[in-house]
């Protein structure tokens, strides 16, 4: 080994190698690259994703599901039945309830009230229950008259 004068400064020239990452996507799309590359005379294509960033469903999707289920279930699905929403409707008369008073004190939404009284709810035992608690009146079950 060599040896060095006091003080004398040595520097090292061995090569150091950079290497470039390649570019990321959100580089790729940026404008100011799709003009470069376009300038330059490269290729550049652009495709069009469907709902591409959003949060919507593809159209179509739950018709798919339905014929799926189809086969093994009926199609029909169960509404509230006539019986049903006359009882709730008159409870809540008797009571001299509005349909939006009802929804507050079972902690529903109007609308779900309004949609059990126009038969076009599908029943739910839960909402069902809280109804016959608030309007002491039975609604699920054999209804004996």
């Amino acid at each position: 080994m060599p040896t060095r004068p006091m003080g004398a400064m040595s520097q090292d020239w061995e090569p150091v190698v950079l290497h470039k990452s390649k570019p990321k996507s959100t580089t790729l799309r940026d404008t100011k690259s799709i003009n470069q590359a376009l300038r330059a005379g490269a290729h550049v294509e652009t495709i069009k994703k469907h709902d591409g960033g959003t949060n919507k469903k593809a159209p179509g999707t739950a018709v798919y599901a339905r014929k799926l289920d189809e086969a093994q279930e009926p199609a029909a699905i169960e509404r509230v039945g006539t019986e049903v929403r006359q009882m709730i409707q008159k409870a809540r008369i008797e009571k001299k309830m509005s349909q939006a008073e009802l929804a507050k004190r079972i902690n529903e939404r109007p609308q779900v009230v309004q949609e059990y009284e126009n038969g076009k709810a599908v029943p739910n035992q839960g909402v069902l229950a809280k109804m016959e608690r608030v309007l002491g009146v039975k609604l699920r079950g054999k209804i004996h008259k």
